[in-house]
């Protein structure tokens, strides 16, 4: 079966992806994205099995973001001067030793430095989007970055539900151990699949590119507009994602971590409803897309906040939000991509920092509200993210495309 489909192309790109190179890619980021989050549902029974206090197992998911923000930063930048090809299998056998590092670590330290590396090279999501635009053409880019973003945030609200699942039937190691088995096969169908690549000429060294990234933002008001409505929408969504365990773990619902996963079915839905927003950035839709869609932002949080009065409308704002908040990051990296073609790389790594922070500062303030506000603060709280991006995005819609 050829997986990689080659065709011609107005723009005179030769090569664009077909389906199932698509899918590969996809899953992909979604197994790989999946690592920084399997913690979550577990922190309970690691803490347990290392005779830790419950305060102080958290750790484990700060030092994970912790990892990330780092590849980020010193990893994702280096595939637009090294072999994206070679640097693609190279991470994904690593982030298998390193999740079953994980499942295998004997230590409280041993786990630790598990968890940083671990978080470190889930960074290939990033490299796999970066080049999933470099493989196809300008009338193409937006509908396949579109469905391969899918994949990434599948892999954020599965990876609870898979988690739960997976430790009722073996224990918490045996989620790492299995994502560990995942990614090894990953990486296998990845070397079969990936195209070979030339070399791509460039004299920048490494320290150069990694300078460069501030640089490029500074320079391109586009860029900087789209990385500020990614900290907002994420901050969104990480308030919703956060603390709806806290509702719904208590009376009247007193739902199971593995119940309350089940919500993330329900995320899945949306996001994957929105993966044609690519389509209509390609046709030059990008502003109305976001626009619409931050709109949307908002008013999901009007029926977010019916819980627990009703579920069923609850459910509904979960959809929206999430089918919102896919449609503007599908529309944020289709414009930032093709604004330099020769540091895609270091373009999504950039951007991505914004969205680590925004998913950062909405988990925090998130909790906190709860304890103040209950379940109308955090209502309020993740609704005011969301208008702030309205009018930020209503200020600066003038901006040129690039």
């Amino acid at each position: 079966m050829d997986f990689l489909k080659v065709t011609p192309s107005s723009s005179g790109v030769k090569s664009n992806l077909g389906p199932w190179t698509l899918f590969l890619f996809a899953a992909t980021c979604g197994a790989s994205v999946a690592n920084v989050y399997y913690a979550q549902p577990l922190l309970g029974s690691m803490a347990a099995d290392f005779g830790l206090d419950t305060a102080d197992i958290g750790i484990v998911v700060t030092l994970t973001q912790i990892g990330y923000a780092a590849g980020l930063l010193l990893i994702v930048p280096l595939a637009d001067i090294a072999n994206r090809r070679r640097l693609v299998i190279t991470q994904t056998m690593l982030l298998s030793a390193a999740a079953a590092a994980v499942g295998l670590a004997p230590s409280t330290f041993m786990l630790l430095v598990a968890m940083i590396a671990l978080g470190l090279l889930s960074v290939v999501v990033q490299v796999v989007v970066a080049l999933t635009a470099s493989l196809t053409g300008p009338e193409e880019r937006g509908r396949a970055v579109g469905l391969v973003t899918s994949g990434v945030v599948i892999g954020i609200l599965a990876a609870r539900l898979w988690a739960g699942l997976l430790a009722d039937l073996g224990g918490w190691r045996t989620v790492y151990l299995a994502s560990g088995m995942l990614m090894l096969i990953m990486s296998m169908l990845l070397a079969k699949t990936l195209p070979r690549e030339k070399p791509s000429g460039s004299k920048e060294g490494y320290v150069a590119i990694l300078r460069s990234v501030p640089l490029l933002f500074l320079r391109y008001p586009l860029l900087r507009a789209r990385a500020v409505l990614a900290f907002l929408i994420f901050a969104s969504f990480s308030t919703l994602w956060t603390a709806m365990v806290l509702p719904l773990s208590a009376s009247p619902y007193l739902m199971s971590h593995t119940a309350i996963g089940l919500f993330g079915l329900a995320g899945v839905a949306g996001a994957l409803a929105a993966s044609g927003a690519g389509r209509l950035a390609d046709r030059g839709l990008a502003q109305p897309v976001t626009g619409a869609s931050l709109a949307l932002l908002a008013i999901s949080w009007a029926a977010i906040l019916c819980l627990p009065a009703s579920l069923p409308v609850f459910l509904l704002g979960v959809v929206a939000l999430d089918f919102a908040v896919q449609a503007v990051h599908v529309t944020n990296q289709t414009l930032i991509l093709a604004a330099r073609p020769e540091a895609r790389s270091r373009l999504v790594g950039g951007y991505m920092v914004f969205y680590s922070a925004g998913s950062a500062l909405g988990a925090i303030t998130s909790t906190m509200i709860y304890a103040y506000a209950g379940w109308p603060g955090v209502c309020a709280l993740g609704c005011s993210f969301s208008v702030m991006a309205l009018v930020f995005w209503w200020i600066t819609r003038p901006m040129p495309r690039a």
